[in-house]
């Protein structure tokens, strides 16, 4: 096991999602963020099932640094209840392991 977090977190604009990615990155809580176009949700709010074109953050952080990085999310995310998701990484390039930790250090 490594100490480094994948976070997944969906949004609804590119302008929101590249405000939430810098914000992220130049306080070090996380490493890098992608962020990838073109997804469809498709889910369940207050009674209704909804499909709406979404981004998906992909976010580099460790772990040390995991509830930060989600209570930021929480106050900059336009949605009442942003998806944030977590997985550790368990196995990685030993180089951008260290790198992911040193950014977010």
């Amino acid at each position: 096991m490594t100490p480094v977090r994948i976070v997944f977190c969906t949004i609804d604009s590119a302008d929101a999602a590249r405000k939430l990615a810098r914000s992220l990155v130049q306080d070090r809580l996380a490493a890098c963020v992608n962020i990838i176009e073109n997804v469809t949700s498709v889910y369940k709010w207050e009674g209704r099932i909804e499909e709406d074109a979404e981004l998906l953050l992909v976010i580099k952080t460790q772990d040390s640094r995991l509830q930060e990085l989600m209570d930021r999310i929480s106050e900059i995310h336009p949605y009442d209840v942003p998806e944030i998701l977590s997985w550790p990484v368990q196995k990685g390039s030993r180089a951008y392991l260290d790198w992911v930790v040193a950014e977010t250090g």
